[in-house]
């Protein structure tokens, strides 16, 4: 798991992530914002509300987090199998 170090929240929706292995980069969030739950990113200063949770999401209040995981593939580019590789399963012959 991977965890955010620190964050900034930026104009349009966006936010700067700092891992604490030291990979950073610019999350946007935008096409979120307004749809579903995420509406309450409409309102003056929610957005900016963010906060790291106890699991190390972010987090709006109660209702909106997003995992470290995530975000960090979405920073990297990488694919879930490349930071988290299937256990290799062996074939059992009877």
């Amino acid at each position: 798991m991977f965890r955010i170090k620190e964050f900034k929240t930026l104009p349009k929706y966006q936010i700067l992530i700092r891992f604490e292995d030291g990979v950073e980069g610019t999350v946007d969030l935008s096409h979120l914002a307004g749809h579903g739950i995420f509406a309450e990113w409409l309102e003056k200063g929610r957005f900016e509300s963010v906060q790291i949770g106890a699991s190390g999401e972010l987090k709006w209040g109660e209702n909106i987090d997003l995992c470290p995981d995530s975000l960090y593939l979405k920073i990297t580019g990488k694919k879930p199998g490349e930071l988290f590789p299937l256990p290799i399963q062996e074939s059992v012959s009877a």
